[in-house]
């Protein structure tokens, strides 16, 4: 790994520092991700912070410029030990979140602001309008809208805001994340209840509470997911946010339910799989096969997802339930 970088003041010549979080399942789209960042970010820093032994090695044994790896153990505290047995893995991810900026500010006090970022991000142009927009708030966290298609509004269960990218800067955001590390130590977990969902739901009243702290994003079409795709032009698109893709073995992946254009499917997911065939392909090159994320399916299982699918949205998916990844030149 390259050594850490410091942020240094002005635009043009900003380092910019992100943190996400994975274990070794999420190997592929944590790969894709730094490579998205390579072509894309500009000068940055991706700290990563291995949920697993198996990540932690295989990260290490890749090197990949521009990262510091990270280990759970060398980060949690007794509060987030307290709660670990209460949580499954990923609730424990979600839980996990909140420390992440603090992680990093504590790991180099020459970080004056962090950006987390989910593992399956993927950057398809230069985030330099994002923080633009984010400087111009003169605000110390930055949250951004799900903008769901009305077909997929999931608002009022999941959240108006989506936990994908979020910018902090040192000390001016410590009251929010303090705030928000509390409540996830308190509650987190993958069900709705009480008005609460996860580490998510917490950040609808963050315009509210902290007014003069919590800028959110103002150009929406340029943070695109699976929800919102019927909704934006792929060629506005920033980042993309591949919820729901999994893994399923070395030469397929599962889409997910939602209904995609045939437009985001050939612009984006396209080349987001060269990315994935590739990561998996330097993860075979270190003798690691990185574990499914989702159990091979029979046909009868795919049958009963197609039923569902037709009874939620009505009508038939425009994509597949399944893609085969591409072969790479040899």
């Amino acid at each position: 790994m390259s050594s850490r970088p410091s942020t240094i003041s002005g635009r043009d010549e900003v380092t910019e520092h992100y943190v996400t979080l994975f274990d070794a399942s999420f190997l592929p789209q944590g790969i894709a991700l730094h490579r998205s960042m390579e072509r894309h970010a500009g000068d940055f820093h991706l700290w990563i912070i291995a949920i697993d032994e198996p990540a932690s090695s295989a990260l290490r044994a890749l090197d990949l410029p521009n990262v510091t790896v990270l280990d759970l153990l060398d980060i949690e505290t007794s509060e987030l030990l307290s709660v670990k047995p209460l949580r499954t893995r990923g609730e424990y991810c979600w839980t996990l979140t909140p420390f992440t900026p603090t992680v990093v500010f504590e790991a180099d006090p020459a970080v004056q602001r962090v950006t987390y970022v989910d593992s399956d991000l993927w950057f398809t142009a230069s985030p330099d309008a994002v923080f633009e927009e984010f400087d111009r708030s003169g605000r110390a966290v930055m949250i951004t809208d799900h903008a769901y298609a009305p077909e997929h509004d999931q608002a009022l269960a999941s959240g108006r805001f989506c936990v994908q990218f979020m910018p902090f800067v040192r000390d001016s955001s410590q009251s929010v994340l303090t705030w928000w590390q509390e409540r996830c130590i308190e509650w987190c977990y993958a069900r709705f209840e009480d008005g609460k969902f996860g580490d998510q739901k917490y950040l609808d009243d963050w315009p509210s509470r902290f007014p003069d702290q919590v800028h959110v994003f103002e150009q929406i079409s340029t943070m695109q997911a699976p929800w919102n795709a019927n909704r934006f032009d792929p060629r506005d698109a920033i980042v993309f946010h591949f919820h729901e893709l999994r893994t399923r073995d070395r030469q397929h992946v599962r889409l997910g339910h939602y209904r995609l254009p045939e437009r985001t499917l050939r612009q984006i997911y396209d080349p987001y799989l060269v990315d994935l065939a590739t990561a998996l392909s330097s993860l075979r090159s270190i003798g690691v096969t990185a574990p499914p994320q989702k159990p091979p399916k029979g046909a009868w299982q795919e049958f009963k997802d197609r039923m569902a699918l037709r009874v939620l949205d009505r009508t038939p998916p425009r994509s597949p339930l399944t893609a085969r990844l591409p072969r790479l030149p040899s």
